[in-house]
């Protein structure tokens, strides 16, 4: 039988369970270390978990009739906003137990992606496709277990489950993509995802057989460098980034969001 490719709101729910399970197994003094996150705790990152839920459910509520910004648009408005981010989060982190908070936002979520998705949604950097918007939430919530897995080392890591693992990449390469259309370099990783961009002058296109310039990498080690968490030099370095051809640098298209 086929596989089935399950629907962006069923991903995202099962990696937020899982997330929400792994965080009800820290003590306070867990919850008090500092994140590999400069300036943030793993309570913060847990807030930021609680804060991103319940602005999804608040944009999913506020329907749009307006056009849709495509997604390598819509997150180039993270940037900007860090702050204001930030803050938001580190108050929801502020009450007597996070992972309740969360496990009740979760809830609501649920509740309301049960029902048909808005085709266009108004989120808090402006109208989006409602699919497109819970897909970025899949980024988010696996990009913030991987962060709480390797701010605990010493502990179990968060699973990460492979279809969100999945969905987050095939977001993430289509965001590189649309930020840098072009056809010089494809972009590599396996078994997700395959794209190609361009970067540099316009150089040599990729029509058939082999292209001219190739970035391949592990899933994770994507992840990670598309959001920020790791400079492209450090993912070469250590031989988790395979580049071949001239081109073949996205080290000024990268972090794609942060």
């Amino acid at each position: 039988m086929a596989n089935r490719t399950r629907p962006p709101a069923e991903v995202l729910l099962e990696q937020s369970h899982a997330v929400a399970d792994w965080l009800r197994t820290l003590d306070e003094a867990a919850f008090a270390a500092p994140s590999v996150l400069a300036g943030w705790s793993v309570r913060q990152l847990a807030g930021h978990l609680v804060f991103a839920h319940r602005t999804l459910r608040e944009s999913l509520d506020r329907v749009s009739t307006e056009r849709p910004l495509p997604v390598h648009v819509y997150v180039q408005g993270y940037r900007p906003n860090a702050d204001q981010i930030a803050d938001a989060s580190r108050s929801a982190a502020e009450v007597d137990d996070v992972v309740s908070a969360l496990d009740a936002e979760i809830e609501r979520c649920a509740e309301l992606l049960a029902d048909r998705l808005p085709a266009v949604a108004r989120g808090p950097r402006g109208p989006i496709a409602g699919e497109d918007l819970v897909r970025t939430r899949v980024v988010e919530v696996v990009v913030h277990s991987d962060d709480l897995s390797r701010s605990l080392p010493d502990r179990e890591p968060v699973p990460l489950q492979r279809p969100a693992l999945a969905a987050a990449v095939r977001t993430l390469t289509a965001i590189l993509a649309g930020q840098h259309p072009g056809r010089s370099v494809e972009v590599r990783v396996p078994p997700y995802a395959a794209v190609q961009c361009g970067l540099g002058d316009p150089g040599p296109t990729h029509t058939r057989g082999t292209p001219p310039n190739v970035v391949e990498t592990d899933p994770v080690t994507f992840l990670r460098l598309a959001t920020g968490r790791e400079p492209w030099s450090d993912a070469v370095g250590t031989g988790r980034v395979h580049a071949s051809g001239l081109r073949a640098d996205l080290s000024a298209a990268l972090p794609v969001l942060s």
